[in-house]
Order: structure tokens, then sequence, then C-alpha cells
């Protein structure tokens, strides 16, 4: 497997969608939009979509970043409870959106989306080296509940700095309060904790894709020059 078919999968489900289905579909159709434009025609390798189940799906080139979604989901201003699960692995060839693309990767998104609602975690992710998915499964489901914990007027300052990168004085003076005022709300949200272990996952998940991209080089590598016997 070389890194052209190896890709991020990404599942997000909506909580609880069957509750009020035209709701969970609107914002479905919000948060497509917004991420149609926070990923380039570069890092989307399909169009992201959305199943009758109210279950978003994305395919990124591992140039991406994964977690960019689930930032933009957490911190809109109409967001919705989700589970996401993100998954490093082999992709069939195809084309069409997400939702109509299939492979290794996609499978194990499936499997790992029903072991993420069975424990409630909210983020759950896989990249094929054991070391890093041993951390993912400590660290990835952190996130998402320090996102969700975030009362509404947290979210809003922390979309500002995480999700727009502005400055706290740039964030003050768009909501037309003090910086003062913009810090103790980004302080009592734990923003730069937040930040902090995001960037930690990012790490580990390149490392991680680094890892298992090399094991499968090598794997190839030996399967050519000692190939199984014929029977």
């Amino acid at each position: 497997m070389t890194a052209a078919t190896f890709a991020f999968v990404q599942f997000g489900d909506v909580v609880r969608s069957r509750r009020d289905a035209p709701t969970s579909t609107a914002w479905l159709r919000a948060l497509l939009a917004e991420l149609d434009t926070a990923y380039s025609p570069a890092e989307r390798l399909a169009p992201f979509g959305f199943t009758q189940g109210d279950e978003l799906q994305g395919l990124l080139a591992l140039s991406a970043d994964p977690l960019r979604a689930v930032f933009h989901a957490a911190l809109h201003p109409a967001a919705r409870r989700m589970r996401w699960v993100i998954v490093a692995g082999g992709l069939d060839p195809g084309r069409g959106p997400a939702t109509e693309r299939t492979g290794e990767a996609f499978l194990e998104a499936r499997s790992l989306l029903e072991a993420a609602k069975a424990s409630r975690d909210g983020l759950c992710i896989a990249v094929g080296d054991p070391a890093a998915d041993a951390l993912l499964a400590d660290l990835a489901p952190l996130l998402a509940q320090l996102l969700d914990e975030l009362t509404v007027r947290q979210r809003e300052v922390a979309r500002l700095l995480l999700v727009e990168g502005i400055r706290r004085s740039e964030a003050a003076e768009r909501l037309g309060v003090s910086r003062a005022t913009i810090s103790v709300v980004a302080d009592r949200a734990g923003v730069r904790g937040i930040e902090r272990l995001a960037g930690a996952l990012r790490r580990i998940i390149a490392d991680g894709v680094e890892a298992a991209l090399t094991r499968e080089s090598t794997l190839e590598v030996e399967s050519s020059v000692h190939p199984a016997p014929v029977r």
C-alpha cells in the first residue's frame, strides 16, 4: 500500500438525531457547506456527504488535518452533539462523494464507530500503527469531552481563536468586548489546553501514519523478494 491509496476517512454521527430529524439534516447541510470551504480541493479526495442516518462522511488526503472538521463542527454556532471517528487506511479506487466510496479504511471506520457508540466516546482515531493507536485511544476521547463541555459563550470565543485563528485582541474587537473579557472566557474554557491537546494528537497521527506506511512498504518489498511458494 502506498500514500496514493492511503487516506483519512471521517465519520461524524449526530447523536440522537432521530429525536429531531429535520433539525439534524439541516445541521449537516450547514456543516457540509462549511467543510467544503474549510478544506481545499487538494485536501478533499471526495466531496463530503451524509447518509439518511444523519452520518457525515469525509475522505481526506494525508496532507489534510482531519481534526479541522471536528473543531468546525464542535464550535459551530448551531452545533449539535456529534460522535466522530477518524481512520487512516486503505482506499479502493473509485469516484463520487465519500458516501459512495469504500475500502479497508471505511470498513475499519464503521467498526470503530460502533465501538465508540458502545463506549460513548465522542472521538476515536486509528491510523494503523499499534503504538500510535494506543495513545490515540486514550487521548482522542478527551478532546471531544473538552469541546462538549464548553458553554455557548466559551464556544463562541473558542471558535474565533481555534478555528479562525485570530488573536485575543482581534476577538475582543469582533465581539465588542475588552481583551480582558476574552482572556477570562478563554481561560475558563481551557482554550490553551485544548490547543495543546489537539497539537499532540496531530503529531501522534502524523507519526503513526508514517510508521504504518513504512511498515506496509517494507512488507511489500519483502513479499516481492521472497514470494510465497506456489502449491
